[in-house]
């Protein structure tokens, strides 16, 4: 799977974990360059307080377009650290 935003490749895996409808990308599979921490956070009932980062490509951001999770509970320790993406990013196989 990729994860493209702004006709560039920002992630790739071909272990993604598939939770309501996001692929979750392992966390060694994002390119780092293109990624930027935030200071967002939002809370899930059953997985947890999600973190966010900024996606930048090309001199262009789409802020906290990715989320992923530090500390997951129990039902949700298959994605712990593993990166989701919406706003605009597109998931391909």
């Amino acid at each position: 799977m990729k994860a493209i935003w702004n006709n560039t490749v920002i992630a790739e895996s071909d272990n993604t974990v598939v939770v309501e409808n996001n692929h979750y990308f392992p966390a060694d599979s994002i390119k780092k360059e293109f990624f930027k921490p935030s200071n967002s956070h939002t809370t899930c009932p059953w997985k947890g307080v999600a973190s966010y980062y900024t996606i930048s490509v090309n001199g262009e951001e789409n802020p906290d377009a990715a989320w992923y999770y530090p500390e997951v509970s129990p039902l949700a320790k298959s994605i712990k650290g593993s990166v989701a993406f919406w706003k605009g990013v597109t998931i391909e196989e």
